[in-house]
Parts: C-alpha cells; structure tokens; sequence
C-alpha cells in the first residue's frame, strides 16, 4: 500500500469522499473513515472528506459522532494531503434551534432529539429538562461553524445536505440547502437552462429511498438509511472516472 506520508504523486486532482447521513450511528462512521483512510492511502492523492450533515439525533451516539467528526477534522488540519470538511444537516439547525429557545424543544424532540439528549446525559431515558446543561459547549459551537453548502466550481461539484434550487443556484436560500425535497430539484427535466448549472452534479444526502445510493447525471444521493438499519455510504469521485461507493453495513 502506498504511503501517504513520503507525499503524492504527480499532481492528481482531489478524490472526494462525501459521506451521507449518519445520525448517531458512531460505531459505522468509525469503520467508514477507517475505510476511507485505507482508500486514500492506496490511491496516493490528495483528498477532501466531506461529511453531508445529520450527525445528529435518532441513532445512539450523537455525542460520539461528533467527536469522531471533530477529531478527524483536527487530525488533519495542518495536513496538505487530506482536508475534512463538514457541513450542516437540517437536524444540527433543529438541535441549534431548541437549544437557543428559538423553537420549541419538543418538536426537535420528537424527531430524534431525545436520542441525541440521551446520549449525552449517559444513557436511554436519561435526558431531563436540563438537558442542554450535559452538552458540551464545544460542541454547539462546532455546530455553529458548519456550512449548508460547499463547491467546488471548477468540477462542477456541489456539496449539500438536501439539495438545491435550480432557479437561484448557487444563491439559494439556506433553508432550501437543509430540507428541500422538491421535483424542481430531484427531476433534471424540471432544471432551467441556466449557465450556473451546465454540467453541475449535486452530492447530497437528507432523502433516504432505500439502502442504496440514488445514481443520476445531475445528483447523487448518499443517504442509504444509515439509522433505520441500512448501511452508513460515501461515494467517491475521482476525476474521469464514474462515482464508487463505500459502505460500513
């Protein structure tokens, strides 16, 4: 196997590893960054992990998702080979919401919330009324970095948890990058001819159909279930070459 450390060969363009919702499920992210990790060690190029947002709530340990995601970010922050780049789900914004007192808790709550309060009071049931108090203040203010979208414009690449909107792309609304689920978005039919999105392929997650990754010219969709028993995804795209798929089942 290649090794990283003795540097990369030629001038390879990034590989990019977008991984789709995980949703607390922590013990398949750790096995899918090792993946990863064995990956771009083998390929020998630099690399950017992107992670798609919904750290967060439904699954067992939101807290230790988030500290797998925050020491993979720190692991290579002065790293030139390797940049982790993480963006925000719609379920960080509810966490974010209920936490500042902007929206009522027990909406968050009922959508995966409790799992996440639980895991960070010790254990199922656990999480009471002072649940924000058991929350580290690093890690709401790692949630208040994240950003809802990332491109990378000279390969046509957009990074984003749900989706875009065709008809203000790249200036869409922040809400429509956390929670679009709309034909306008899903069916190219439906897209404008508009410059800004000649040649675009959106990498997303949000919309789980099924276990396995939706394919399309203009998306892809990694969200594969990872918290109702399907596997965690990430797919990779290597420049000329058609998207692969890793999985931790």
């Amino acid at each position: 196997m290649p090794d990283p450390d003795k540097g990369w060969t030629g001038m390879a363009a990034h590989i990019y590893f977008a991984i789709g919702d995980i949703h607390g499920e922590s013990a398949k992210l750790a096995a899918l960054h090792d993946t990863i990790l064995d990956r771009i060690a083998f390929e020998n190029a630099p690399a950017r992990i992107v992670h798609l947002g919904d750290y967060v709530d439904r699954g067992p340990d939101t807290r230790d998702v988030i500290e797998r995601v925050m020491a993979l970010e720190s692991r290579f922050r002065d790293d030139d080979r390797v940049e982790v780049i993480s963006l925000m789900g719609n379920h960080e914004q509810m966490m974010l919401n209920a936490y500042d007192g902007e929206s009522e808790a027990d909406s968050w709550w009922k959508q995966g919330g409790a799992e996440a309060a639980d895991s960070y009071a010790g254990g199922r049931g656990r999480a009471g009324e002072s649940w924000r108090n058991t929350i580290p203040n690093a890690h709401i203010a790692w949630l208040r970095t994240l950003a809802p979208i990332y491109l990378d414009a000279p390969r046509a690449l957009a990074f984003v948890h749900a989706g875009i909107d065709p008809a203000t792309f790249p200036d869409c609304d922040t809400a429509i990058r956390l929670w679009t689920r709309s034909s306008k978005f899903f069916e190219h039919a439906m897209w404008p001819n508009r410059p800004e999105l000649r040649d675009l392929l959106v990498v997303h997650g949000h919309t789980p159909r099924n276990f396995l990754p939706e394919v399309y010219p203009h998306r892809i969709n990694v969200d594969t279930g990872a918290c109702f028993g399907g596997p965690l995804t990430a797919v990779m795209l290597k420049e000329g070459q058609p998207p692969q798929f890793l999985r931790a089942p």
